[in-house]
């Protein structure tokens, strides 16, 4: 009966562990999802930055694993570059470590008071106030399950079952990385499995190589379900989770020979012994990543020579189905995820056009009419999808909801134009002519053109969630592209008046180029517009916008 109590307290204490983390993820996501999704896509252009954009994003998530399957799509969509995606994930191995690093030196006040202003923030109004409180809850949680699993192994230090198990593994160092990487695995977190790690180890009954081996196997485990979600997904994505867990599997097979000498070594360092398996995971992660950073290119080649290419997609559309249209709710909900599929192929146009008017690339530039075309017939297939399901009969918000989706398809579609019509020319005629535009003019330029590609993940989230405080801040950002249009504007006359002669010969491209991106953020920011509309709050934006 008492080894029944002992297990359930633990099973239950791990649960807690795992739901805590659910929560910080959930409400970090509400509360920052946006930004956190824009600035891992924008914060890789170097491999630090990177690096710490991973870093910064697992410590925000509490998951190693969501980080991982975030970064894999950046990667099928071209945010990031597939070198960098590497980087990225060594960034977020050590972002555990480290999460798993403050877990363990929590103090006992420090859960209670984080459940408590975790609950204050979430009786708040707003949606960023309310994902703060339940990230807080989850933290205080996560740290209320540490010490229930002290608790919990406390009578395990008089087990014969468990000295004599214990002695198994600490006899078949191998078996008991694999029962490690089981338990990270199942419970598809390596920081919950070295929470039990260091639990097990506070008792006092894991020797400290044994703690090494099965911190390495904690690790191994947890590279494994992103390799598993992502195994119905493109040939991009499947090389990003592979090449994680062959890195990860690289440094468990170099290590797990000298664990013994490893563990003697960390013994020597001024570190609490209690603490050792948290030591030891942020000791090899660090490791891992300044070992496996200069091999990140060949890592990435390496994958992409064991996974080949996709075979090329059809353009029609993927989730219309005629089938459909005898439920409104699924239709429409298809019909959603098509024109999602939309705005990823204009925002890998507006991609295309940034790399190319930073380094002129004709080939990059030829592929915007390509997806354009297939911009074109999608929209045009989700326009004929929805006249078929309003024959049915709709009701009010069905309706609303379908004229909606059509209305983005063809803003999105209107971007599509502007991008091949507009802005494509303009950088082809910058490229061929080999015109230089002023450092200034330059760098304008070149944060328009980023500003406007966050704005379209904005709207992006918001044509998915309706979220009114996110279509108030799309709002808010139309004035800001009027403020920085107008500001570049200015500054390129004024350039003009001074006689550069760079900003002379590229004046009218520099200013058709300003033009059209306005044109693309106005198409953007329509997308708040029945939101606001519905909460009576359109026209009251609008004046307010006019008058700023």
């Amino acid at each position: 009966m008492n080894s029944t109590i002992v297990m359930i307290s633990l099973l239950g204490a791990v649960a807690l562990l795992l739901f805590g983390l659910a929560q910080v993820k959930d409400g970090v996501s509400q509360a920052f999802g946006v930004k956190l999704k824009t600035g891992l896509a924008t914060g890789t252009r170097s491999g630090l930055r990177s690096f710490v954009s991973g870093l910064i994003a697992t410590i925000a998530l509490q998951s190693s694993t969501a980080t991982a399957l975030m970064t894999a799509s950046f990667v099928e969509r071209e945010l990031i570059k597939p070198r960098m995606a590497q980087i990225v994930l060594l960034g977020a191995n050590v972002g555990t470590a480290i999460t798993a690093w403050i877990v363990a030196a929590g103090t006992e006040w420090l859960s209670p008071l984080a459940i408590l202003v975790g609950l204050i923030l979430f009786r708040g109004t707003s949606s960023a106030r309310q994902g703060g409180g339940k990230a807080l809850i989850g933290i205080g949680l996560m740290l209320l399950s540490l010490h229930l699993l002290s608790g919990a192994t406390e009578p395990l230090r008089s087990s014969p079952a468990l000295m004599a198990f214990v002695g198994l593994l600490d006899n078949a160092w191998p078996v008991a990385l694999i029962f490690s990487a089981l338990i990270a695995f199942i419970s598809s977190s390596s920081l919950a499995a070295v929470v039990l790690i260091l639990s097990l180890s506070s008792a006092g009954v894991l020797s400290t190589g044994l703690i090494i081996v099965l911190v390495l196997g904690a690790n191994l485990g947890g590279a494994v379900p992103p390799v598993l979600a992502s195994l119905s997904g493109p040939a991009s994505v499947r090389r990003v989770t592979l090449g994680n867990l062959l890195v990860r599997g690289a440094g468990c097979a170099i290590v797990l020979p000298f664990a013994g000498y490893c563990a003697e070594l960390l013994a020597m360092l001024p570190f609490a012994p209690t603490k050792l398996p948290v030591d030891a995971h942020l000791a090899f992660n660090v490791l891992l990543a300044a070992l496996a950073w200069p091999f990140s290119r060949l890592t990435s080649h390496l994958m992409k020579s064991l996974i080949s290419d996709d075979a090329p997609a059809e353009f029609g559309p993927k989730y219309l189905d005629a089938h459909e249209l005898s439920t409104p709710v699924v239709a429409l909900a298809s019909a959603t995820r098509e024109v999602l599929g939309i705005g990823d192929l204009v925002e890998r146009m507006l991609i295309r056009a940034t790399d190319s008017f930073e380094r002129y690339n004709p080939s990059r530039l030829e592929e915007v009419s390509g997806l354009e075309r297939r911009v074109d017939l999608l929209q045009q297939e989700v326009k004929l999808y929805l006249s078929k399901l309003g024959r049915s009969g709709l009701n009010e918000e069905d309706s609303r909801r379908s004229v909606a989706i059509i209305n983005y398809a063809i803003n999105l579609e209107h971007i599509g134009d502007i991008l091949e019509k507009g802005l494509v020319p303009q950088i082809a005629k910058k490229g061929m002519q080999s015109l230089q535009f002023s450092v200034e003019g330059h760098a304008e330029v070149k944060n328009f053109f980023e500003l406007t590609q966050e704005n379209l993940r904005i709207a992006q989230t918001i044509f998915v969630t309706r979220d009114f405080n996110l279509a108030r801040r799309m709002m808010e950002l139309k004035v800001e592209v009027r403020r920085m249009e107008k500001q570049s504007s200015a500054s390129h006359l004024a350039r003009l008046r001074d006689g550069r002669a760079d900003s002379i010969r590229t004046s009218s491209l520099h200013l058709d180029i300003l033009r059209d991106l306005k044109r693309i953020n106005a198409h953007i920011v329509s997308i708040a517009h029945p939101i606001l509309d519905e909460g009576g709050l359109l026209i009251e934006s609008r004046l307010r916008s006019a008058a700023e």
